[in-house]
């Protein structure tokens, strides 16, 4: 690409980003942009395919067969969309081993959420509720971000998202109408995983390094305080329907605002986990290159495959 027709094809990028338009992979886009979306794709991709561990944890103790078979659906829907987000990446020239490395090596990240253990099978609801939750709050405005492949990929996680939100909330319902002693593991686990969930949206706007220009590009749609209001928004009502008690001695509804005034999470926790010093960090990223390691074999042969095959149809 010439220096002299960089200028007419930044001026024709600003203009499909003006217009709302999508930019797609052959377009031309500045590096700084397509840095930006392989971080944050990456990191979406990454937070899928961990996030399987923490609920994976509860598939073989499982109160009856259709608990199983909800939780084992659930969990393959997010390999699935590890699979379309890793996919989404690639269009930006980024290799999928490339950002397996990255993954493996720390030098990528994901959702800090997922750097917490679940305890009890109450958690398994609970992530259900409030951690998809969280996810469909976060995600939604997604469908309309300025990169094509991103946003298509985000129409259909979000419908199973939003399922996955209904599933735990509805398990969450069954429990609460049960034993003192479900309700009581149900109101432990909301206690654990509220602050979490209110950390995935990242750190507040003012220390946010990258929200500012992500929203210039039309990669992000909200801030991330302006996402965290609605999660909570959202969540306050459904709390009530459950019967369950919010955390946080400062959540009161501000009628001026028309939204509820809540309290700050612990972010030098936040910051910790995202170091790496969360409670599962070392953890989950021991599972996913033992993992990786033991499925170097199907690698292997499906490359071998691919390539016998390609040598037969050239013959």
């Amino acid at each position: 690409m010439t220096t002299v027709a960089e200028p007419a094809l930044v001026e024709h990028f600003e203009a499909t980003l003006a217009r709302h338009d999508r930019i797609e992979p052959r377009d031309w886009m500045p590096e700084a942009y397509r840095a930006t979306l392989v971080r944050q794709i990456a990191q979406h991709a990454h937070s899928e395919i961990i996030g399987m561990q923490p609920e994976g944890n509860w598939l073989t103790r499982a109160p009856s067969l259709r608990r199983k078979a909800i939780l084992l659906a659930k969990v393959q829907d997010e390999a699935g969309h590890g699979l379309y987000l890793y996919s989404a990446c690639e269009t930006l020239g980024t290799s999928r081993r490339e950002l397996t490395e990255k993954l493996l090596t720390g030098r990528q990240k994901y959702s800090s959420i997922f750097n917490y253990p679940t305890l009890s099978y109450a958690d398994v609801g609970t992530i259900g509720w409030l951690v998809d939750g969280a996810a469909i709050c976060n995600q939604v405005p997604l469908c309309r971000t300025s990169y094509g492949p991103y946003g298509r990929a985000m129409i259909r996680i979000c419908k199973e998202e939003s399922f996955h939100q209904r599933q735990g909330y509805e398990l969450l319902l069954t429990m609460m109408r049960g034993t003192d002693e479900q309700r009581a593991m149900v109101q432990e686990s909301v206690d654990r995983f509220w602050w979490p969930a209110l950390m995935m949206f990242g750190p507040p706007d003012a220390d946010s390094p990258n929200t500012g220009q992500s929203m210039a590009w039309g990669i992000k749609r909200n801030t991330n305080d302006e996402l965290r209001q609605k999660f909570v928004d959202m969540s306050v009502p459904q709390a009530e329907a459950l019967g369950v008690t919010l955390p946080d001695p400062d959540l009161r509804w501000n009628e001026e605002r028309q939204a509820h005034d809540f309290g700050q999470p612990d972010w030098d926790e936040f910051r910790a986990v995202v170091r790496g010093d969360g409670p599962c960090n070392a953890q989950r990223i021991e599972h996913r290159r033992r993992a990786h390691d033991d499925g170097a074999w199907v690698r292997a042969a499906a490359t071998a495959f691919a390539a016998r095959q390609a040598g037969e149809e050239s013959r």
